[in-house]
């Protein structure tokens, strides 16, 4: 099943003689005996409508190859799904590939919807100003960095990070593998520390 966008020239143009001559609903039962061959035979008849309706709801034919597969893998996984009196197994096929592409257009969308969420996110959650703008306006000084050897590698690594690095909170939460609530403590209570050796330094930031 990896040629959905045409059939001619392989292997499932190859077609049994004995499985061609069986119905849907005979192949379908085979399948259930796990017979490969019977899938190969029903995806040569229906591949191609399968795959023609996915890429007609969600006009991208990589994601509907994709529907195609599953849709068949779901065949296979479970045959006795399919019921013959309540209609024909093409029928049945395309019924599941409508629904699957319209989860796959939701799922895409709500994709996209976190990604921009994201992206507001991120102009959006700057570190505050006040004592931390102060101590990002001396941070190229010799006493910050001085000062920031006394931090424990935890705090020091957070406050670069947003500082030298331009990250917002998630971001260091991120880089850091942890969680933002503790990126943002440890930025804040490392900036406090750091603004207490340079007030003790004379250089005058008030916490």
């Amino acid at each position: 099943m990896s040629d959905p966008r045409g059939h001619a020239g392989s292997e499932y143009e190859q077609m049994d003689p004995e499985l061609a001559a069986l119905s849907d609903a005979a192949l379908v039962v085979a399948v259930g005996r796990y017979d490969e061959a019977a899938l190969r035979e029903l995806y040569r008849r229906h591949g191609d409508a399968v795959f023609g309706l996915a890429n007609r709801v969600i006009c991208d034919r990589h994601i509907a190859e994709e529907v195609l597969q599953d849709t068949f893998v779901r065949l296979w996984n479970s045959p006795e799904r399919f019921d013959p009196e309540r209609g024909t197994l093409r029928t049945y096929l395309l019924r599941m590939t409508h629904s699957r592409s319209v989860d796959r257009i939701r799922s895409e969308q709500a994709r996209r919807d976190r990604e921009e969420r994201h992206e507001v996110d991120l102009a959006t959650t700057r570190p505050p100003a006040d004592i931390e703008r102060e101590a990002w306006e001396m941070i190229r000084s010799d006493n910050i960095r001085n000062a920031l050897e006394e931090l424990s590698a935890s705090e020091r690594d957070a406050i670069v990070l947003a500082y030298f690095g331009g990250r917002t909170y998630r971001e260091v939460a991120t880089q850091l593998s942890i969680p933002e609530g503790t990126a943002k403590s440890r930025i804040r209570l490392g900036l406090a520390k750091l603004a207490s050796h340079l007030e003790a330094a004379g250089l005058g930031v008030q916490t």
